[in-house]
């Protein structure tokens, strides 16, 4: 393959989250939400009192699950400091005082961050990341991308700096920060533009990712695809139904594919 550019997915396949269930990513969810409760208590945006806990987790957890619904349905993101924002406006109209104007972005950015934290804890790379990056990284003139649907930009962030591996990328892109997820084709675009290639370099360019939001939202915009196979099947997976797809198990084996 002629290639002037790789995009890579994040989850499954740079990095993976061992032994994946849906009630280890809410037990993380809701370690993360203790840490984001106690700075709401200790900055007194609200009081110490169980029923206004209660009556805030119970919001949160609604609208979490109103937004998540929505995000699949129209791949517009729906990022997780606006969650704590619509959380606390809701308990306010309720009756609640509120302190707003504590409530500023960057607060929110800290409680978002904080919810996110032992997720963190729990996503490593694979055993060949680290490899392939530093390998793809010495070839002149390749640049190098990184997709993430994923909420909250700076948890993507935190993972590859924490790891070593944020000078790797040209450009690292979140439907958090850029508002659509995958496989909407403006992401894509926009991610070629950040690493300084153009539209017309799509077909010069490979997008490795685990899942067909990846592959066939990089296919659709004519860009060569690859997908990374992993061990667990999710629930509601659609199917990728491209002839002659390549498929690889070891994410070192994209390597292959570049002159």
């Amino acid at each position: 393959m002629n290639v002037r550019g790789i995009i890579f997915d994040f989850g499954f396949t740079l990095f993976s989250f061992e032994n994946p269930s849906v009630e280890k990513y809410f037990d993380c969810f809701n370690r993360g939400m203790s840490k984001s409760i106690k700075v709401l208590k200790q900055e007194k945006i609200i009081e110490d009192n169980d029923q206004i806990l209660e009556d805030f987790m119970t919001i949160f957890n609604k609208k979490r699950a109103t937004y998540f619904k929505l995000a699949m349905k129209t791949k517009e993101e729906f990022p997780t400091t606006l969650l704590f924002k619509t959380a606390l406006a809701m308990l306010k109209e309720k009756g609640y005082e509120i302190q707003e104007e504590k409530i500023k972005e960057k607060f929110l950015e800290k409680l978002a961050e904080l919810y996110h934290s032992c997720e963190e804890e729990e996503w490593k790379p694979d055993d060949m990341t680290r490899f392939t990056l530093e390998t793809l990284s010495k070839i002149s003139n390749l640049k190098i991308g990184l997709i993430s649907n994923h909420p909250n930009h700076k948890t993507i962030k935190n993972m590859l700096k924490n790891n070593k591996m944020k000078e790797f990328f040209d450009a690292i892109v979140t439907s958090a920060k850029f508002g659509k997820r995958k496989p909407i084709s403006d992401i894509f675009f926009h991610t070629l533009k950040r690493m300084g290639l153009t539209k017309n370099d799509a077909e010069y360019c490979i997008m490795v990712g685990d899942e067909a939001a990846d592959i066939i939202g990089a296919n659709r915009i004519g860009m060569q695809i690859i997908l990374k196979e992993r061990e667990y099947e999710f629930p509601y997976e659609k199917e990728i139904n491209i002839p002659n797809l390549i498929r690889i198990k070891s994410i070192d084996e994209v390597l292959q594919y570049l002159n």
